[in-house]
C-alpha cells in the first residue's frame, strides 16, 4: 500500500491553499470514486483533501430565481430536495438513477462531475491508456468497447463520461462555480469537459488545483415537464448504455421549447442541440422526433460492436419526447 497523508478543512480558501502548495494533492469528497481509483493504483496522491466539512452543503433560491447547489450537497440530498423535484424533475431522475441508495448517501455534487471513466482499460494499469498515461494507446478500439463512445471520440479515445447527473445538468444549462489560488471563476458546465482531441488526459477546463464550489441552474420554465431514462444491461446499479434527459415545450402542436442531452455516447454529457433545432417551431409528433434524432446522430461514428447506440438513442428520443408531448397537452 502506498502511504499518503490526509487533512480536513473547514474553509475554502485553506482547501485551495493546500492544493496550491501541494499538486500531488487531491480533494476528496464521497470518496466512491477517487479511493476506488487509489486501490486500483490509476490515482496516486500524495495528499487527500477532505472539503466534506466545508459551508457548501446547501441548495439555496437565488434572487434571480436560479438554483444555487453546493458542491458538497450529496446525491441523495439533491434528488431529494422540493425546489428540484418542482422545477427540474429530470434531474432529480437522473441521481436516483445513478448508483446505490448507499453510494448516494455519501457521493457529492462536485465529485459527480469530476468522475473518471469506467473504460475497463483506464482502470486496469497493466494496459495501455492514453487518458492515463498519454501517447501509450488506445486498446478499447480494437477491444472491446461496447459500451464506448458513438459521438466526439478520437482515434486517441473512445472512453464515454459516466456521469447521470451531468446530463440532466446539461440540458439545463448549468454554470459551474470553482475557486482556485487566483480567485472565483466559473465555467458552463457544457464547455466544462474538453473535447477528446488528441489530448485525452486533459478532461476538463478547470484550471489546477481549482475547487468547485457550486452548480447554478438558471430559471428554465420547460424543465418542469422533464424526464430522465436510463438504459442499463441490468436492472439497477449499472452505468448507461445510454440516457436522455428531455424538456419540453408544446402549444397547439408546436414545439416553442426543447431541450436535449444524451449519456453514455462521448466523453462528456452530450447537449444534443442540431437535434434541438429541428425541433423548434415545427410539430411535436414521432416523425418529427424521429428526424431531429436522425440530425443529431448523423455525426455518429460508432466503432463495430457499438453501433446499436445509433437505433438505442433514435428510440429513446422519439418515446421520451412522445411521452412529454402527451403530458404537455393533458
Amino acid at each position: 500500500m502506498r502511504e499518503f497523508g490526509y487533512q480536513r478543512v473547514f474553509d475554502v480558501s485553506g482547501a485551495v491553499a493546500l492544493l496550491d502548495a501541494d499538486p500531488d494533492a487531491r480533494f476528496l469528497g464521497g470518496g466512491t470514486n477517487l479511493v476506488d481509483l487509489m486501490k486500483t493504483g490509476v490515482e496516486r496522491p500524495g495528499r487527500l483533501v477532505d472539503v466534506r466539512e466545508l459551508p457548501l452543503d446547501t441548495i439555496e433560491l437565488t434572487r434571480a430565481g436560479s438554483l444555487r447547489i453546493g458542491a458538497t450537497v450529496t446525491n441523495s440530498d439533491l434528488a431529494a430536495h422540493p425546489e428540484v423535484r418542482r422545477r427540474y424533475p429530470a434531474l432529480t431522475q437522473a441521481v436516483l438513477a445513478g448508483a446505490s441508495g448507499q453510494l448516494r448517501n455519501m457521493a457529492t455534487v462536485g465529485g459527480n462531475l469530476l468522475q473518471r471513466t469506467r473504460c475497463g482499460y483506464f482502470a486496469d494499469v497493466t494496459k495501455p491508456c492514453n487518458k492515463r498515461v498519454p501517447g501509450s494507446g488506445c486498446p478499447a478500439i480494437k477491444g472491446e468497447h461496447h459500451n464506448h463512445a458513438i459521438l466526439g471520440a478520437s482515434d486517441r479515445c473512445v472512453a464515454t463520461h459516466p456521469s447521470d447527473m451531468g446530463v440532466a445538468l446539461t440540458a439545463f444549462d448549468a454554470v459551474v462555480s470553482y475557486e482556485t489560488a487566483d480567485g472565483p471563476g466559473e465555467v458552463p458546465l457544457s464547455w466544462l469537459y474538453l473535447p477528446v482531441g488528441d489530448t485525452p488526459h486533459r478532461e476538463t477546463d478547470l484550471p489546477p488545483g481549482a475547487l468547485i464550489t457550486h452548480v447554478t441552474l438558471p430559471p428554465a420554465p420547460v424543465a418542469a415537464n422533464s424526464r430522465y431514462r436510463k438504459v442499463r444491461e441490468r436492472a439497477s446499479y449499472a452505468f448507461a448504455i445510454g440516457s436522455i434527459a428531455a424538456a419540453l415545450d408544446v402549444q397547439d402542436g408546436v414545439v416553442r421549447e426543447v431541450r436535449l442531452a444524451f449519456g453514455a455516447v462521448a466523453s462528456r454529457p452530450w447537449r444534443a442541440r442540431a437535434a434541438e433545432r429541428v425541433l423548434t417551431g415545427g410539430p411535436a409528433d414521432a416523425e418529427a422526433f424521429a428526424a431531429a434524432a436522425d440530425a443529431e446522430l448523423a455525426a455518429a461514428r460508432p466503432l463495430p460492436h457499438n453501433g446499436y447506440k445509433v437505433t438505442l438513442m433514435r428510440n429513446l428520443v422519439v418515446a421520451e419526447l412522445t411521452r412529454l408531448a402527451e403530458e404537455a397537452t393533458r
